[in-house]
């Protein structure tokens, strides 16, 4: 009998290919062949870091699709995405599949598709094959998205996503409370259109729907009360392989390994790690103060400055910042982030608490200092800073900018409190306890394994 066969399907954004990397190892890891599906962009981007690799590396087949538009076109525009997607990328993905199924062996058995392609699904069940829904994002995400339809039936929301009035709510008693002008899908930059991500959102989840699975990177016990709002979504996080040697991870930066030796030469728990992950961008004065705070903080610091972290050059720091910081700075493009984050000279994790960063963090036991830029990080910022207690959060000053001042002060008070360090380490136990034999996340994933491989029989 041959391997159950999946095809991976990513959405177009570097934190949602990195997770759906990791699952897939984990799949290959439990027999699975691995097809991982990028859009033309994305995967020339993934091959661009990775320029020595083919199309098939180990046991994942990288491929790719078109989305739909031209070379260079905006796609930070969710609902025209989302048009191009139906139009265009439905038909090609449903092509793949049945060009691939018409062959008498190495069949596509399954379709896991990321809860932010829900619609494909659709395509799924039409096929065919089984279709699972993975959740990258975070469960308390997933619980606002899953209850749009009796957020508007509640009048708290309109068909636009809009808040009717601002107010407190809680989807669940024993979850935080949300300003309805913090609603995920309201969280963007001024560029992209609020009502379109809530409409793209909301599609996709109502297609998503009819997965046999939904799965989530994500574990019971630091979001109970969303998981049981949409009992349907299974955790099985957290997933992290970017410690093993040599595995595919999906980046679209080529990073750079010198800095795990620069960390070796570091004391335990010493170094500032700052990274914002692929979307975050600093205006040229909040950059400046970002930069003057660490070296006010006179710590040493680990520093990812990826090509386009400001809205100008790159290399736009302030006078004699690089020259006066060269003793205990080091500043690179792209980091291995998951060998950092385990190395024990990290003191905290300066962070845009994007999801994949936070379990990441998690899951080392590293302290965070929170500045979020976009969507669900400020919710992840809540959970950080006010539920799990593992974290600080920076404050804007009256002009919107994060001064120099409340960053050093913040990291001191960070890095000197044993109360917040020794709750990051009992979270870690629980994490690492989730993922090893006897956890909850553990079991739901052998479930999950299980019955696709027994549907396959």
């Amino acid at each position: 009998m041959e391997n159950p066969h999946a095809l991976v399907l990513p959405f177009p954004a570097q934190g949602h290919v990195i997770p759906c990397m990791e699952l897939s190892h984990c799949l290959i890891d439990h027999g699975f062949k691995i097809t991982f599906m990028n859009t033309d962009s994305i995967h020339a981007r993934v091959m661009a870091a990775l320029p020595k690799m083919g199309g098939v590396h180990g046991q994942i087949r990288l491929v790719s699709i078109p989305d739909g538009m031209a070379p260079g076109e905006d796609r930070s525009q969710p609902e025209k995405l989302y048009d191009c997607f139906l139009r265009v990328m439905r038909v090609h993905l449903e092509e793949f599949i049945r060009k691939r199924n018409e062959s008498d062996h190495d069949k596509i058995t399954c379709l896991i598709a990321d809860g932010c392609m829900g619609w494909a699904v659709e395509v799924a069940v039409k096929m065919g094959i089984r279709g699972v829904a993975f959740w990258t994002l975070p469960m308390s995400f997933c619980a606002y998205v899953f209850h749009v339809p009796k957020l508007i039936e509640d009048g708290i929301i309109d068909d636009n996503g809009f808040p009717t009035k601002q107010q407190m709510i809680k989807l669940s008693p024993t979850m935080p409370a949300l300003n309805t002008s913090h609603l995920i899908w309201l969280c963007l930059p001024d560029h992209i259109s609020k009502p379109s991500i809530f409409r793209y959102l909301n599609k996709c989840t109502q297609a998503a729907k009819s997965a046999d699975w939904h799965l989530c990177n994500s574990f019971y016990d630091i979001e109970p009360s969303a998981f049981e709002l949409v009992p349907k979504i299974l955790p099985i996080g957290p997933l992290s392989v970017g410690r093993r040697l040599g595995l595919l991870e999906g980046n679209f930066w080529l990073e750079d390994s010198s800095c795990l030796s620069w960390l070796d030469e570091q004391p335990a728990h010493s170094v500032i790690y700052i990274a914002f992950g692929s979307y975050t961008i600093f205006n040229q004065r909040q950059f400046h103060e970002l930069a003057l705070g660490l070296e006010l903080s006179n710590r040493s610091f680990l520093w990812v400055v990826r090509p386009n972290l400001t809205d100008g050059s790159s290399d736009a720091y302030p006078d004699g910042f690089e020259a006066r910081v060269a003793n205990r700075g080091r500043i690179i493009g792209w980091s291995p982030q998951q060998k950092v984050l385990a190395h024990p000279s990290i003191a905290c994790f300066l962070t845009h608490c994007g999801w994949n960063s936070t379990m990441e963090g998690l899951s080392n036991g590293v302290p965070f200092l929170c500045w979020p830029y976009f969507a669900d990080q400020f919710q992840n910022q809540t959970y950080i800073s006010h539920v799990w207690k593992v974290g600080l959060e920076l404050k804007h000053n009256s002009s919107g900018i994060i001064t120099r001042e409340e960053i050093k002060g913040k990291l001191d008070e960070l890095v000197g409190d044993n109360v917040i360090r020794a709750r990051s380490l009992e979270l870690q136990q629980i994490a690492q306890k989730n993922v090893t034999e006897g956890g909850a996340s553990f079991k739901n994933f052998n479930n999950f394994i299980e019955a696709i491989k027994l549907e396959k029989c």
